[in-house]
């Protein structure tokens, strides 16, 4: 049902979406918020910790927020957003995936794009303290394919979760890949495998059976890492059935929530079929907003508030 039309309309060199996504990554002056870690233990015996940042007063709000590929509740999107929906007096739990909170995890598997027992498991944490009435998941890049697997892959979801934001979204996991493998993102795939392949020699003193330097030293792809961990580690048979079973888009039909979905048509890490026009068209709960400009996680409004953090407060407050 709903394509959203969008005012979004950067200066000249934000137009540019190598330059919005790399200011926006490393350069922007964000607003810094207090954070309070919790370490949640999973029902595996794993752990991953929740940055938590409290409003003042409290509204029974609560906002979770879900990272990207290799991000933690450190990077400056999630700060932006979690002060701009402070302000709201929304309480925020800015999730870090298991491995990504400074400390390795425990178990041999780690985190994906499809993982969503994970998040069950955050939002039973976070509804079992009683303390909220309403709560939205805000999803960035990677974490925006988990938001919105989650929500369409269930029957149900709890009755507390009222919205769900995915800002650049991969929703179609082969094409972003094949995006991402070309030449012209060669810095952002770099920038991935050094820290994918970090992890790896980090974790093979827990696991010597099954991680070891000859395979460490095939990793030169974000599709090798891909067939010789994620796949591997988390019972799929390859890459390509990774990504087949683990995009959002097959899942959008069943959303029973609003959903925006905010990506950008020049954000590179993106495949044409990241922009799901004909869903939109068709499906109440699908809110799809494509602006011209705004690179992957890029939408410079200013360091403050990003538009995509505007989008995000305009959308839970209606």
């Amino acid at each position: 049902m709903p394509i959203l039309s969008n005012p979004y309309n950067p200066s000249l060199l934000f137009k540019n979406g190598h330059f919005a996504t790399i200011y926006s990554a490393f350069f922007r002056n964000y607003p810094r918020v207090i954070q309070e870690r919790e370490r949640v233990t999973l029902r595996d015996g794993d752990f991953l910790d929740i940055d938590w940042s409290y409003s003042t007063p409290s509204n029974n709000k609560v906002a979770i927020l879900l990272h990207g590929l290799e991000g933690n509740a450190q990077r400056s999107y999630i700060q932006g957003m979690a002060y701009n929906l402070l302000q709201e007096r929304w309480d925020v739990a800015a999730v870090n995936f298991r491995g990504c909170s400074g400390e390795v995890n425990r178990s041999y598997l780690s985190y994906n794009a499809g993982r969503t027992n994970d998040l069950e498991e955050i939002i039973d944490n976070i509804t079992e303290k009683d303390r909220y009435k309403e709560l939205i998941i805000v999803g960035f890049s990677l974490g925006g394919n988990l938001l919105l697997k989650y929500l369409g892959e269930r029957d149900s979801v709890p009755k507390i979760v009222k919205k769900g934001i995915a800002i650049s979204a991969p929703i179609y996991l082969k094409g972003s890949l094949e995006a991402l493998s070309k030449p012209k993102n060669w810095i952002y795939q770099k920038s991935f495998l050094i820290h994918l392949r970090k992890k790896y020699k980090l974790k093979m003193s827990q696991f010597p059976d099954k991680m070891n330097e000859e395979d460490l030293s095939k990793i030169r792809t974000l599709l090798d890492f891909d067939n010789i961990y994620t796949a591997p580690a988390h019972g799929f048979k390859d890459a390509f059935d990774y990504y087949e079973k683990n995009s959002s888009l097959q899942f959008l039909k069943h959303i029973q929530v609003p959903v925006l979905i905010l990506n950008a048509k020049n954000d590179s890490f993106l495949s044409p079929e990241c922009y799901p026009f004909t869903q939109a068209e068709i499906l109440k709960n699908i809110f799809l907003e494509t602006p011209e400009y705004g690179g992957h996680v890029g939408f410079y409004n200013g360091d403050k508030m990003y538009y995509n953090e505007r989008r995000t407060l305009e959308f839970i407050a209606h």
